[in-house]
């Protein structure tokens, strides 16, 4: 076999990588198969709303990439804007989706892949609303993450757009608790799950509580469900909304109708906590 790779010059067209190889298989079929380079594909799911660091670590357990190698190019300004990313890290721009990879694939190969799939999934349609919405791309993408934050999928999100596009429209602070978790992670390097007064009153880039308009960039990657949510914000009045502890949010137009719905259901989270304090203390 080996005479013959040389021979034939198959030896110097034999690719480098990862194979699945089985005892099955023929000589021949394994040099042919080394030569096509038909290299082992490693599959990772990136579900909507995960951080970059996030989507790191799921591509370095997929056995992908090094996840310290990936977050310093995904934070890299050069490939950034050679990518046509009006900022200066991908943070939003690697679309979420389920892709194959090689081991150890570049990570620009990696980034460049999921930036394609962004704008592939934005329609002509899609690029004519960004365009007559008086938002940049990157503005969009940014107030999208937001949404997909804030949400589940499902009609809701059309509203909670609007809650967000009527506050800037307005010149209210968004107030949305996801953009300062994001602050608090980027500033402190982690989050224990458990927001506090301090976090909404500490100012940095991200603290929509503290700071008017959008954040710097995207918290997170949205789907392109959440995109087109703010590209088509329902067509609606409300200011504010609460979430209802059952995955739904209860929306109001004035700050009175938004306090009593906060109260309404502060009271009944309350009470819910307490039946199952009380069903733990039977078991």
């Amino acid at each position: 076999l080996v005479l013959y790779a040389k021979t034939s010059g198959k030896d110097r067209a034999i690719k480098s990588g990862e194979y699945d190889l089985s005892p099955a298989q023929t000589p021949l079929e394994i040099l042919a198969k080394l030569v096509a380079g038909k290299v082992k594909m490693h599959e990772v799911t990136l579900p909507e709303g995960l951080r970059l660091d996030e989507i790191a670590a799921r591509l370095e357990a997929a056995g992908i990439t090094k996840a310290a190698e990936f977050m310093a190019r995904a934070r890299s300004p050069e490939l950034a804007h050679r990518l046509g990313v009006e900022a200066d890290t991908l943070e939003g721009y690697a679309y979420p989706e389920t892709y194959r990879f090689r081991r150890d694939t570049p990570p620009d190969e990696i980034l460049s892949r999921m930036v394609a799939e962004l704008h592939a999934r934005l329609t002509l349609e899609d690029l004519a609303a960004i365009a007559s919405s008086g938002l940049t791309l990157h503005q969009v993408v940014t107030l999208a993450s937001i949404v997909e934050k804030e949400s589940t999928p499902g009609p809701e999100r059309a509203l909670i757009s609007a809650v967000f596009r009527n506050r800037l429209a307005r010149g209210m602070r968004l107030q949305s608790d996801p953009t300062v978790i994001y602050g608090v992670i980027q500033t402190h390097g982690a989050f224990d799950g458990n927001l506090r007064v301090v976090d909404l009153r500490e100012d940095n880039p991200w603290n929509t509580y503290t700071r008017a308009g959008l954040p710097p960039g995207p918290i997170a990657s949205p789907s392109i469900d959440a995109i087109r949510a703010v590209l088509h914000p329902a067509n609606a009045s409300y200011l504010y909304f609460v979430a209802r502890n059952d995955g739904t949010h209860a929306f109001s137009a004035t700050l009175a109708d938004h306090n009593r719905a906060v109260k309404h259901y502060q009271t009944r989270r309350q009470a819910m906590n307490e039946v199952r304090s009380e069903n733990g203390k039977h078991r």
